[in-house]
């Protein structure tokens, strides 16, 4: 099966497109550099032709609110009619749980916007919302650093790692359409300064995190519920001890 990933030389779009192509499907990682722009719609014809899935793992290049939602907007159109021109079959996405909870935000307004495209579009879709990744800990860090130190939320998160992402995204490219969303989440729940506090010292940074009831998460306010998923979503199995080993720094040879 001819499958085109949007976005197929990111973070998580790479791993979809070697899981895909180990399981012998015939993939294409479209991006700007290969000729394939979903935003002018520059090379969609070409890459679309044959296919019957487009996995689109695009993000925008700037959270600024309105790049945000001119590139979500303009690539998302792009693509279903790129897509309902080719006959695609499957228009698979990934979003970010907690989308319609935290509204404050322009990025996440602009993925808000992005999954009512898809949802009224023409063609059979399926969304995946996806937890923050275990991977963004540095940025959620220093988002949250100051003047008087790194302040973040206390609310419960339930980070995934990008692994696990690719794994789930790549078994739902090979499944029909569900034409609703699906929630993946990694399988613990912890407070937000907590994990930052872990990561930390893993890495031997000797920085400390303070849990501030009243530190927003991106400018928007969350509780325990904005960042975890209900309890029907899909799992993956990475635990964060075991990611924490597995990407901590190692120790510096004994002189």
């Amino acid at each position: 099966m001819r499958i085109v990933v949007i976005g197929g030389t990111g973070r998580i779009g790479a791993q979809v497109v070697d899981r895909l192509r180990r399981q012998g499907q015939e993939v294409l990682a479209a991006s700007p550099s290969g000729g394939v722009d979903s935003v002018t719609g520059a090379g969609l014809p070409a890459a679309l032709a044959g296919a019957r899935v487009v996995v689109d793992l695009s993000n925008a290049p700037s959270f600024e609110d309105r790049a945000a939602m001119e590139f979500f907007q303009a690539s998302t159109r792009n693509l279903l009619a790129a897509g309902a021109a080719a006959g695609i079959g499957h228009h698979l996405a990934l979003s970010v749980v907690g989308t319609d909870r935290l509204q404050e935000n322009g990025y996440f307004r602009a993925k808000l916007a992005q999954e009512r495209l898809i949802a009224a579009g023409p063609l059979p879709w399926t969304i995946l919302r996806a937890t923050q990744f275990l991977e963004f800990l540095d940025g959620i860090i220093e988002g949250g650093a100051g003047p008087g130190g790194i302040r973040l939320p206390a609310a419960l998160f339930q980070p995934i790692a990008a692994a696990d992402v690719a794994a789930l995204v790549a078994e739902a490219a090979l499944q029909p359409p569900v034409n609703r969303m699906i929630e993946i989440a990694g399988p613990e729940r912890i407070g937000m300064a907590a994990l930052a506090g872990r990561y930390l010292a893993a890495r031997g940074d000797a920085r400390r995190v303070a849990a501030d009831p009243a530190a927003r998460y991106f400018g928007a306010a969350i509780d325990d519920r904005s960042l975890t998923a209900g309890e029907d979503a899909r799992l993956g199995p990475t635990r964060i001890a075991d990611w924490l080993r597995a990407t901590a720094p190692a120790p510096a040879p004994q002189r």
